[in-house]
């Protein structure tokens, strides 16, 4: 990615922060302090049940990073009412964002997922939906279906991407290439749908260098939000049996500060930091164990950015091109 006479130069961020981060975002749009709540929904993935292959990706497991609720016989309805005492409690959350997490949350009839968001959205405090999804599972009716829904509340479709290398995508087994993302956002922002990509940072033989495309690759597209997650190693994947055989290592904590404080200097500040570090369930997580403590690495990320005077949008220049 060559720079061109780039002359556009961005300062830090208004708030304390040297990212564009969600909470701000909310709280601004909403007036109060409004939570995601996550929701399992029970749903699959076509690259589990063998429409695009079986097993998932390499670092999936089978409950595919959900709670576990449905499972448990848990509704919908009352994931959110239980989630709401606790969000209200502790962080005095007064709105809500139904987060449909595990797997992918648009790989269904249309039908059936109606009743799905609809169940979620009979919450007066729910104020809108997130709807977790791969990019080549995203149909036009139900991008037609959530146009209308964008009207009254606020959607937003989180599509994994993970890498922008498709020799990656296929040494992860996703099952589908970086034009399927593409392909994908065109769609979404056509019906002006809020897409959030899902990066992860740490995928076997990426180096420094193919990371920072990734970032330079999604500066170039019409999103409106990020998630960056680590990789970690959990239990029962593809990925625990290499990581035993010593064919995979884990990122130190300090690599991943690195690469996430100079990741975020290549995106616009337009583009809102939804997440900076992953969140393993504890009792599947084999490594490294430091990704547990998610507040700390979130701090350690501020203070690095903020030491090495780094902010979202520093290294960022419209002009540049892949």
């Amino acid at each position: 990615m060559e720079k061109t006479n780039c002359k556009t130069f961005l300062s830090p961020m208004k708030n304390d922060l040297p990212y564009n981060d969600f909470n701000s975002f909310l709280k601004k749009t909403f007036g109060v302090r409004c939570h995601k709540i996550t929701i399992d929904a029970g749903l699959t993935c076509p690259n589990r049940d063998g429409t695009k292959g079986y097993g998932g990706c390499i670092y999936c497991n089978a409950r595919g990073s959900g709670t576990g609720a449905y499972s448990k016989g848990i509704s919908i309805k009352d994931q959110i009412k239980s989630a709401k005492a606790y969000l209200s409690k502790r962080y005095k959350a007064k709105k809500f964002l139904a987060y449909f997490q595990s797997f992918s949350n648009t790989y269904a009839p249309l039908d059936k997922l109606k009743k799905l968001y609809q169940e979620a959205l009979e919450d007066p405090d729910i104020v809108g939906l997130a709807i977790g999804t791969r990019p080549d599972c995203i149909s036009d009716e139900v991008l037609d279906y959530l146009e209308e829904l964008n009207k009254d509340y606020m959607i937003w479709l989180e599509v994994g991407l993970q890498s922008a290398h498709d020799k990656t995508l296929k040494l992860i087994n996703r099952g589908h290439t970086v034009q399927d993302f593409v392909d994908a956002v065109e769609r979404i922002r056509k019906r002006k749908i809020n897409v959030c990509t899902h990066i992860i940072i740490g995928l076997p033989q990426e180096t420094r260098e193919d990371i920072m495309y990734t970032a330079k690759f999604l500066a170039k597209l019409d999103i409106q939000a990020i998630k960056i997650h680590l990789l970690y190693v959990i239990k029962n994947t593809k990925l625990h049996e290499l990581y035993k055989k010593g064919e995979y290592k884990c990122l130190s904590r300090e690599e991943y500060v690195s690469l996430v404080s100079e990741f975020l200097t290549y995106l616009p500040k337009s583009v809102i930091v939804q997440r900076i570090t992953g969140d393993p369930h504890p009792e599947e997580l084999v490594a490294p164990m430091w990704a547990l403590e998610k507040q700390k690495n979130r701090e350690l990320i501020i203070k690095y950015m903020k030491e090495k005077n780094l902010y979202q949008g520093k290294n960022y220049c419209k002009e540049t091109s892949v």
